[in-house]
Order: C-alpha cells, then structure tokens, then sequence
C-alpha cells in the first residue's frame, strides 16, 4: 500500500478519486469478526450444510433486492454478485471442510479463501472479484452467527465512511444512503469504489495507509480532488467548506447548455455509459451525447456470442435515447481483466500486454464484423450519430486496419483510443487514417508509468496528473491540431474539475465522464478563458509531481 504523505500534523494525503470537498464526522464500515478453527462445533456436517446452503440463498436474496432498488452498473454488480453466492462450487467446498472437522462459520471462510487465492492469482480483472467473493463470506458468515450483514452504517446524518475497501455490492448502494464522503485504505483510481464514487458524485480518497490516525467519530474534511483529509479542523475550517461546497454547487446547478470556456472556446461534453439504463439517464440529461459506449457490457458473463440481432436490439435500445446526437461507440475491449469464455485468446503470463482490445479481432475477425453491422444497423434505424473507435492501437497500421474495415461496413466517422504510449508518440502518423482520437487515460497511465491498474500498492503511480501522461496528452492535443481532427479524454480523469481545464489547454476538444460529473466539469470551464487554461496545462506539466501540479493549477484557479 502505498503511504499517506503526513502534510501538516493533523492532515495526510492520499489518492483523491472522485473530486468535491465535504466536512463531517466519519464512521468505520462494520465487518463481522474473523472465524476460526477454533470456534465451536455446533451439529453434525449433514444439518450444518443445510444451514450454509440456506444462508447463501439469503445473501443472494439481499443482493438481488438490492439490485432492484438500483440502475445501471450498480444493478449489474449487484446481479452478478447475487449469482456468485449460488456457485454450487462454493457449496462442495464448504461440504469438504465440514466434513474435515471444521467449524460451520470457518468452513465457509476457508472454502472462499480457497477461490480467492485462485483468482488473486489471475490478477486483473479476476483479483477484483476476489473482493467481492471475500465480501459474500463475511455476509453469509454473519447470516450463519445470527448477526447483521456487514454493511454501512445508518445513523441518521451525514458522514464519512471510513473502511479497508469497499465491495461492489455496498458502493453500488451508497446513493441511497447518509455517506458523504469516501476513505479507504486500499484500492486506486480505477477500482469500482472510485468509479462508482464518481458516478454517484462522492468526494473520495484511497489508497490511505495513515487511517489509523483517525480517532473515532471526529470530524474530517475530505478533499477528493487533491485527495488531502484533514483531521479534526477548526471551525473556521469546517465554515469555509461549507460555503465553498455551496457555492460550487449552486454554479453546477445553474449552468447549461453545450461545454464551453469563459471566452466561447467549444469543449463538447458527453456520457459515458456501458448499459441501456445508463443510456436512459444520459440521454435525459443536459450533456452532448455519449464520449464512450463500453459495449463489453452485451458480452460479460455469457458463454456464446451474442447474433447480429440480440446486438442490434442492444444498440438500438441505447441509441434511441440520442436522436441526432453523437454517440461515440468503443468496439469491444475484451481480454486481459475482461476475459470472455467464447473467445479463447489462450493462457498469457502478462495479459495487460497482449491480446487484449482490436488485437483480439486478428484472431477472432468475425466477432469485430459482427458488432459493426449491428452498430451501422441501430444508427440507421435510430439516427444516432455513429461515431465507432478501437482500442488498444498502437500503430498507424493498425488504424488503417480498423478504419478500412469499418468503414466498408458503412461506419461513417472512425476513430481510434490512445491508451498506448506508442499511440501517443505517433498519433500524426494515426490520425491520417482516422477521423478522431479519443484518449483512455486509465490505460495510458498504466502503460506510462508501467504499473498494473489493480496494484494497489502502486496507485500513486496511476495518477492521470503524472507530468509523463500530461506530456503524452499534449502530443495527441498538438497532432489533432495539426490535423483539423477532435480529441477526446474518455478516461476517469475528464470528471475532475480541476484537470478539465488542464486537458483543454493540452488540445483536448471533448470531455467524457459520468452523468453526475457534467454540471461541475461544465461551471468550472465556464469560468475560466482558454488563456488560462493553456497557463494550467504548462503549470500542470512543469511540475515534478502530481502533488506539485494540482497545487500549482489550483493557484492559478484561484487567482483568475
């Protein structure tokens, strides 16, 4: 884990993930006590297997409850999770180790310790949802010991959660409860608390190694956006917030309309979705269509290929609610974290660096066909405004690959991600082939700066502000320049209010993020002329550090 900078004695540092500032006691997430060999035995392995079975079907009953009270992604973990609690694999373990002489609570433990370890050991993708299998045992060990599922608490009043990390299944329920604000120990700028974090609009900060400091029920100030947490501040302090907090919210209220800065400089900003639900929200709300349609989403969890029909009635589903508007469609991004059973792409000891995105398509070209039709077939019967990008490019053969592909399927406007620093460096090269670039800032941060996008211990490496990604960022701005041809950031990092303004003045001409995100993305551009924003981006890339470069775009914010 990487350690919190102590800046002041009652303030530390980590990772802000989701920007916003708020000030408010804190509470810790309840977890039940750990189970052990040594707890007692209560029946025989026969009466206690029903118990475990039985307690499973409760947890996966509470899941999908949940799930039915929520939309979108937050449904989907929900779902997905509900199903895992009914893996029968689980229920054969838990059988061995009763039979072995454990105790009914730890043979649950140990059985999904054991997939835990198997699937920690995949990484990527797969680690995550050791997470989430870690957090069914804790909830079916408490069904079991007759106590409350771990869960956040509900005291009737605003506050900051507190926690080691936090599974899907409770992010995806925090909208509906007095959470405030989010810190935890562990986790990075792309795990599921920080993009669920964001989609909810929750300041939060991770990857916090100093929350033992934290004395119980204080008062804290959250900064997601530098990711500073300050301990027990004045009242003064608390004061200030609150109208800052205040004021923010009210100019995100009040602004509207297409993105733009102060001097009439246009910055299109647009949704990123990845189901039909999500497309719902967007299309209701006052954003300039979708930056990003992650269509994984039709894939994960199946064992077939979806037909050029189930695709079609997916696309069309998502495109009706965008009439006219661009919506900016990524093909499918599958292989390293997001493996699919129908596509066999073969056991690799580093799948962050192989056949993963379009390179799948060299092995499995039909599935690439496919989608396409489906998406020229939806924007027709729609009239959305097409706009198809691959990812994972890395040449200006690869481009003009895709590009002659696509368009002879009718695809009118191609495009491609920048998540490859070889992208980045040669995107003159790639944009003659192509009519826009849109960059991935999660990935192009992991290639960067070499680190694994689930190693949490590195998280601070994965900073978008890191003065490298900033510097590639401004190749891709200069080369779409140069061209006459838009850029895009489609990555986490377009929802900060604070590096919005930045990406602006390296050439980014569009900004793609949560739906919650826009209204603050577009008050702070609105207050700021472009001159300003090319002052923030140089300052943001002279810095040495992150840390350097959000308080030296900060100050400039604050002095225009």
């Amino acid at each position: 884990m990487a350690t919190a900078t102590i800046t002041e004695r009652n303030q530390i540092s980590a990772l802000g993930v989701s920007a916003g500032v708020v000030c408010a006691p804190w509470l810790s997430f309840a977890v039940p006590e750990r189970t052990s060999a040594q707890d007692p035995i209560t029946g025989e392995p026969e009466s206690e297997l029903a118990r475990i079975r039985a307690a499973l079907d409760t947890v996966s009953a509470e899941l999908l409850r949940r799930a039915e009270s929520v939309d979108g992604v937050s449904a989907d973990i929900l779902t997905t999770s509900a199903a895992m609690a009914r893996d029968r694999a689980i229920v054969g373990a838990a059988q061995k180790n009763l039979e072995s002489g454990l105790p009914t609570a730890h043979s649950v433990t140990v059985a999904f310790d054991g997939f835990c370890a198997k699937l920690d050991a995949v990484g990527g993708y797969m680690a995550e949802r050791a997470t989430d299998l870690r957090d069914l045992a804790q909830r079916v060990v408490a069904v079991l010991r007759g106590e409350p599922m771990p869960g956040i608490p509900n005291p009737g009043y605003p506050y900051i959660l507190v926690a080691r990390d936090l599974a899907p299944a409770d992010t995806a329920t925090l909208g509906d409860t007095d959470v405030v604000g989010l810190l935890t120990a562990e986790g990075g700028p792309t795990s599921h608390t920080a993009i669920l974090a964001k989609s909810l609009g929750i300041p939060a900060v991770v990857n916090c190694a100093d929350t033992d400091r934290l004395v119980s029920g204080a008062v804290l100030i959250l900064d997601g956006s530098s990711g500073t947490v300050t301990i027990d501040p004045s009242p003064e302090q608390c004061s200030a917030v609150a109208r800052e907090a205040s004021a923010r919210a009210a100019r995100a209220a009040t602004a509207s309309g297409p993105g733009r800065t102060r001097d009439g400089f246009a910055v299109r900003l647009a949704a990123n979705i990845g189901t039909v639900a999500d497309a719902e929200r967007a299309g209701a709300a006052d954003c300039e269509g979708v930056g990003l349609f992650r269509t994984e989403f039709s894939y994960l969890g199946r064992h077939d290929a979806p037909s050029v029909a189930e695709q079609t009635a997916t696309y069309r589903a998502v495109f009706e609610h965008f009439a006219g508007s661009a919506v900016v469609v990524r093909t499918l991004d599958s292989g390293s974290d997001k493996p699919l059973p129908f596509l066999d792409l073969g056991v690799e000891e580093n799948p962050a660096l192989g056949i993963r995105g379009l390179r799948v398509a060299n092995l499995y070209p039909d599935t690439l066909v496919t989608q396409l039709d489906a998406l020229v077939a939806a924007a027709d019967a729609t009239g959305a405004d097409l706009r198809v990008m691959a990812p994972m490019v890395a040449t200006a053969d690869e481009a003009a690959g895709f590009a002659e592909l696509a368009r002879s399927r009718g695809v009118g406007k191609v495009g491609a991600m920048i998540e490859v620093p070889a992208a980045a460096l040669r995107a003159r090269d790639i944009l003659e082939h192509l009519d826009f670039l849109s960059i991935g800032t999660n990935d192009l941060s992991q290639y960067t700066c070499a680190v694994d996008r689930m190693t949490g211990s590195l998280a601070h490496l994965l900073d978008p502000w890191q003065p490298a990604v900033l510097d590639l960022i401004a190749m891709v701005g200069q080369a779409g320049a140069v061209a006459g041809k838009p850029v895009g950031v489609c990555g986490e990092s377009a929802s900060d209010p604070l590096l919005a303004p930045v990406l602006v003045g390296l050439g980014v001409s569009s900004l793609s993020m949560s739906v919650a995100a826009i209204g603050a993305v577009r008050a702070e551009l609105s207050a700021l002329d472009l001159e300003v924003c090319l002052q923030m981006a140089s300052a943001a890339r002279n810095a040495r550090t992150p840390v350097d470069g959000r308080a030296a775009v900060a100050s400039i914010r604050n002095s225009s």
